[in-house]
């Protein structure tokens, strides 16, 4: 009897299934497009019957940022544990910096955005779909994380109903100034700390600022003046891509909050403001042509993609603060 499993064969059939999940896992780490919501809003409203109100974009949004998270190639892969994907970093990272901007929005469309003043009620679809956003991202056992995560959807779809209809009045959206910039400052935290962990990939001393602007501040215990601040290599792409998610997801709310929010943007002059963060998030969405994330020095030889990165989420800082700053002005 001839014998088929010869070390030869073995070997083969090693390499063969390795270059299968490898093609599997550059599959699966595509990064996904951005959705005009907008347009995505509008129709389904009409396939609905219903009218795309004040509030609808910006539910739009987030349902289908979940839903992305869920439903792109190789579905969530975060709490994995089978290769390919258990295999993979860069791509987890990415949907985890999409869910941090989710969750900071449906707190903010919990606290603010759905409610008239702090003495209102909360929405009862709203305070279910948030809680199920902040599920831990990596849990496999039941309930795993994708069915938290479908139930929040199913929440945010329940609210965006009751926004569009108008024999219903338990499900508002108020498109505020007010509420509007507590949410941009919490997205300034967010890109705020994003920067600088992406510029740290170099390595830099900076001095502690901590308390600085307040004589009488305190803190728990004393930092050193001089703080050194250098990324793990292990870390870099990890940052990279998480950084690249989070302003994927923020891409679209805030393309969403320029269609909800026109009146008031435009009542404050900030929409071109707006445009400009905008425009410099859609410049951290370019294709990646190297093979790796990239660890130059400053004005090295080779390019430091977080270094790019981080100007670019910087940028967008700067022009957030600028736009709560107009927000804040009557």
């Amino acid at each position: 009897m001839k014998q088929y499993l010869t070390p030869k064969w073995i070997a083969i059939a090693v390499v063969g299934v390795f270059l299968l999940l490898w093609l599997i896992a550059i599959y699966w780490s595509s990064e996904p497009d951005v959705v005009d919501v907008v347009q995505l809003a509008e129709q389904q409203a009409s396939e609905t019957g219903k009218q795309a109100v004040v509030g609808y974009a910006t539910t739009t949004a987030m349902i289908t940022v979940a839903e992305t998270l869920l439903d792109k190639p190789g579905g969530y892969l975060s709490n994995d544990l089978l290769p390919p994907s258990v295999m993979m970093d860069n791509m987890p990272a990415w949907e985890f910096g999409a869910l941090e901007m989710l969750r900071d929005l449906a707190r903010s469309m919990r606290q603010d955005f759905s409610r008239s003043q702090s003495q209102s009620a909360e929405n009862v679809n709203l305070a279910k779909a948030q809680p199920k956003f902040n599920f831990d991202h990596r849990r496999w056992i039941l309930p795993s994380a994708e069915s938290e995560y479908r139930d929040g959807i199913e929440f945010l779809y329940a609210y965006r109903d009751e926004v569009a209809d108008p024999q219903r009045f338990e499900g508002q959206f108020f498109a505020r100034a007010d509420n509007l910039r507590d949410w941009l400052k919490q997205v300034e935290k967010r890109l705020g700390s994003l920067s600088q962990r992406l510029s740290a990939s170099v390595g830099k001393e900076s001095l502690n600022t901590d308390l600085a602007g307040d004589s009488s501040a305190r803190q728990s215990t004393p930092n050193a003046i001089n703080i050194a601040n250098k990324t793990s290599w292990w870390k870099l792409d990890d940052n990279f891509y998480e950084a690249r998610g989070a302003c994927w997801a923020l891409l679209h709310f805030l393309k969403a909050v320029d269609r909800d929010f026109a009146d008031v943007l435009e009542k404050k002059n900030a929409r071109i403001s707006l445009l400009q963060i905008i425009r410099e998030l859609e410049e951290t969405q370019q294709s990646i042509w190297s093979p790796m994330v990239l660890n130059g020095s400053g004005f090295g030889m080779l390019a430091n993609h977080s270094l790019v990165m981080a100007n670019y989420i910087s940028r967008s800082n700067a022009a957030l603060i600028e736009l709560s700053e107009l927000l804040n002005q009557g």
